[in-house]
């Protein structure tokens, strides 16, 4: 008896990973807007703050795609947290009144707590990626 051979398309591990990340970055933003249309007050603005963190992670995943879970955890929670203590200087709040971007990515007022809420969110990004590189196929490099 005749075997049927299937072919089998090879995506390159750095493409996938960083498809994947994209992918999580997406639906990061997706669940930003979610919280805030849902939600408000501390919930929304806390919840931001981590899935900001959670972001940030994915994109340095899309970037490095071979980075380590707690070296992209660490990365994007250094970024967060120079962005929070760059608003005890007023510069991104002096940026913030002139481009709706800047003020979504830099904000305007510094707030002690959301330091700790990006220690969430890098937590919670470092466990995702650390349970997908678990789970990938030891056979795959």
């Amino acid at each position: 008896m005749e075997e049927k051979q299937t072919a089998r398309v090879s995506v390159p591990r750095t493409a996938a990973v960083r498809a994947t990340a994209l992918a999580a970055a997406i639906v990061t933003v997706a669940a930003g807007l979610g919280v805030r249309a849902a939600a408000g007050g501390d919930v929304a603005k806390y919840a931001g703050d981590a899935l900001y963190t959670v972001l940030i992670h994915a994109l340095v995943v899309v970037l490095v795609p071979r980075v380590r879970p707690l070296t992209a955890a660490g990365a994007a929670l250094a970024f967060s947290w120079a962005v929070e203590l760059a608003q005890l200087t007023g510069v991104p709040a002096d940026l913030a009144r002139q481009s709706t971007v800047a003020r979504l990515v830099l904000g305007s007022t510094f707030n002690a707590p959301d330091l700790l809420w990006y220690g969430v969110g890098a937590a919670l990004a470092w466990a995702v990626h650390s349970g997908l590189r678990a789970g990938r196929s030891p056979a795959r490099p």
